[in-house]
């Protein structure tokens, strides 16, 4: 188990910030990446959220998320133009002056040599007071830590490298078990035993999802629960609904 392993449920949010992203013009690859990084530290991603590239909003939200849960990924606005805005958010949301921060020079004039702090590289170097950097091995320019809250860029390659850089620090969940049966009858003849079968385990996350292949129909259902063992009896217990109504089926 991680160092930093709890006991305790540990969650997560996503806010996603971006006009582009909204438009259309840029397709989101940043929440799917969080979402695996969370569940590989058994840390429930709860809630995504994308806004535009707007000061009120992003205050409003990083606020609401900061508070609900155990940590909040901001991605997106922190780069060298205009409208990258988020810094200014987090600031305000925090009520924390915004300044250019020597660290933060620093961090990318190390990346690179030769590196003259142009007007758009000193926006990147602004930093809410108080606030941690998260490195960036990319292009230098830091992400930014305040409490709970872990500011990264939007472009993919350089939020992973955030990801794996606050990574070691982070408290991880209670692991999960996952199962999975797949049966060949549809979602309908399934879904009122599964609902008894979900009261029944109130621990284990019965999930269904319907696939459609290319010469037949194919619903799988996809089992979750900290508890291994109601995870075992609940699995069996789907197996056995999967017979039943299969057999059904064939009677038909």
């Amino acid at each position: 188990m991680s160092k930093n392993s709890t006991n305790e449920r540990v969650t997560a949010g996503m806010l996603v910030i971006g006009d582009e992203i909204l438009s259309g013009r840029t397709k989101d690859q940043n929440i799917g990446t969080v979402a695996d990084f969370c569940e590989d530290l058994n840390i429930d991603l709860c809630e995504v959220r994308v806004i535009a590239d707007e000061i009120p909003e992003i205050v409003d939200a990083v606020n609401a998320l900061r508070t609900k849960f155990t940590y909040l990924f901001t991605t997106g606005g922190i780069g060298p133009t205009h409208d990258d805005i988020t810094a200014d958010g987090i600031a305000a949301a925090f009520g924390v002056p915004l300044n250019v921060d020597d660290r933060a020079i620093k961090m990318m004039q190390d990346r690179f040599t030769d590196y003259p702090m142009n007007e758009g590289r000193l926006r990147m170097a602004r930093i809410p007071e108080g606030g941690e950097l998260i490195p960036n091995t990319v292009s230098g320019a830091p992400g930014i830590k305040m409490d709970n809250v872990y500011v990264m860029a939007g472009v993919p390659k350089i939020m992973q490298g955030m990801l794996e850089a606050i990574a070691p620090t982070l408290k991880t969940g209670i692991e999960v078990f996952s199962a999975s049966c797949d049966s060949q009858v549809g979602e309908s003849s399934l879904s009122e035993p599964l609902a008894a079968l979900q009261i029944s385990y109130p621990t284990v996350k019965i999930g269904s999802y319907p696939q459609m292949g290319s010469d037949h129909y194919m619903t799988q259902i996809v089992l979750r629960s900290s508890d291994k063992s109601s995870l075992d009896e609940a699995t069996q217990k789907v197996r056995e609904i999967i017979a039943a109504a299969t057999q059904s089926k064939l009677k038909i």
